[in-house]
């Protein structure tokens, strides 16, 4: 057991580079939103104003927008069809604060337009919950349960596996929704030239926090099957 334990111990080193990369993503969110957050977009607009606009234009009007205690909290709940904005966004007339908006209203579009990915990412969120609380006691349970603890180590993958593939799928998830942020912003003239090009930059760097949350979640799925195996 001894030896066992070194060795799951060992597997540590795996996550090293991916949460060196996670500890650079955040760091890229908080000093660009920083940046803008300080920036007023050319035409005044606050965060809020602008959400209800591409909303309204998307045919959106039984979407609602709350205010939100808070620093981006902000997030789309497609249960109840609220775009919900934090303290930091919502009466916030920086390029920051409307990208963050623009974004989240992208959510709305692709819950209105039946967006495959999101639908699926959201039929995961119980499941991948689940897994994450509770892979890792399934693993250490089965670690301390010599031959027989194999199964509850498989158990763990299968339950880990889930949440791996919610994280994955929120890529392209969040990706698209900045996708439609920009493209709204400019048909909508919510924003000039000038103002776009930082919007981008937020949303790029938001972007990659996604990134890294999928590459850990992945180096601790491949963490479990290394210990699994040097069980067997």
């Amino acid at each position: 057991m001894g030896v066992d334990i070194m060795f799951w111990d060992s597997t540590i080193i795996l996550l090293i580079p991916a949460l060196l990369f996670a500890m650079y993503a955040q760091a890229q969110v908080q000093t660009t939103f920083g940046r803008y957050s300080h920036v007023r977009n050319m035409y005044g607009y606050t965060a809020e104003q602008v959400a209800r606009r591409i909303l309204d234009s998307m045919g959106l009007y039984d979407v609602r927008i709350e205010r939100i205690p808070g620093n981006l909290t902000d997030h789309y709940d497609p249960r109840v069809k609220v775009l919900r904005l934090s303290d930091a966004v919502y009466g916030n007339d920086s390029i920051a604060a409307i990208g963050v908006a623009a974004h989240e209203a992208g959510h709305a579009v692709q819950h209105a337009k039946g967006y495959i990915p999101l639908l699926l990412r959201n039929s995961l969120v119980p499941v991948a919950n689940l897994g994450a609380n509770l892979a890792w006691p399934m693993v250490i349970l089965g670690l301390f349960m010599g031959s027989a603890g194999i199964h509850f180590i498989n158990l763990g993958i299968i339950l880990f596996s889930a949440a791996v593939l919610f994280q994955v799928i929120t890529l392209p998830v969040e990706i698209d929704a900045s996708r439609r942020a920009i493209a709204l912003l400019q048909a909508n003239g919510l924003f000039t030239r000038e103002d776009l090009e930082p919007a981008k930059k937020v949303l790029q760097a938001a972007a990659l926090t996604y990134v890294a949350a999928a590459l850990v979640s992945i180096m601790q799925l491949l963490r479990l099957f290394i210990i699994r195996d040097s069980r067997e």
